[in-house]
This record gives C-alpha cells, structure tokens and sequence, in this order.
C-alpha cells in the first residue's frame, strides 16, 4: 500500500510515517518512480507504535523495544525477557519522577499565587 492509504488505515499523518522512516521504525519499499510502498503488516507496526508513543517513549527507546515485541498482538517475542522489561521498568521510573516534579512545580506556583493574591488557591475543580 502507499503512504497515503497507510495513514488512512492507522490515522497517523503521512509527514508521521516518513519521521518513522527516518528513524529506522517503519520500513517501505520504494517503486521504480521512487513511491512509498508499505505491506500490509505495516498497519499493525505503526499501532504499536503509536500505542509506545502513547505510554510516553521517546522514538529512540521505541526502536529498541520494537524488535522486542510482535506487531500483530503486543505479545513480547522471545528476546524479550529480561530486555524488554528491564527498559519498561526504566520508563516507568521515568515517568514517575517526571510526575512528581510537575507536583512540585504545582506547589510551587500555587505558593506564588496565594503570595500575589493575597488568598489561597481554588483547589481544582472547585468553582
């Protein structure tokens, strides 16, 4: 299939799917008149991907765990283990420390609001 009907399929832009060429994620073949052309599997690739972009890796960690997992159904292949969760685990940690960082930043700039106005900040959600 071309490009196009690639984006189509999976929802990701055209200008997506030549970033994940460019960094070794998705693979094409090229027609005499220098096209694009994808297989079929490349559907269920750039789900998976999209699904690692979503769980918030960077393209460099997913193109290392790419060979470590089966497009078709998420299931780890057999390089996986110890591998794959070892990365995992490192990008969970990753995450979390990012998560209490912005909590600390919110500490912070609700200390600066109840300083410049005088009143404690509206809790979320609190109308």
């Amino acid at each position: 299939m071309r490009i196009g009907e690639l984006a189509e399929r999976t929802g990701v832009s055209v200008r997506s799917l030549r970033y994940y060429e460019t960094k070794g994620l998705l693979a094409s073949e090229r027609t005499s008149g220098g096209q694009r052309e994808y297989p079929a599997a490349a559907v269920d690739r750039v789900r998976r991907i999209q699904e690692m972009f979503a769980a918030g890796l960077h393209s460099d960690t997913v193109g290392e765990l790419l060979p470590c997992i089966h497009d078709v159904d998420g299931s780890p292949t057999a390089a996986a283990t110890p591998f794959l969760v070892q990365k995992l685990t490192g990008e969970r940690e990753r995450i979390e420390q990012a998560m209490r960082d912005l909590d600390r930043t919110r500490e912070v700039l609700d200390s600066v609001i109840e300083a410049a106005s005088g009143s404690k900040p509206r809790a979320e959600g609190q109308g």
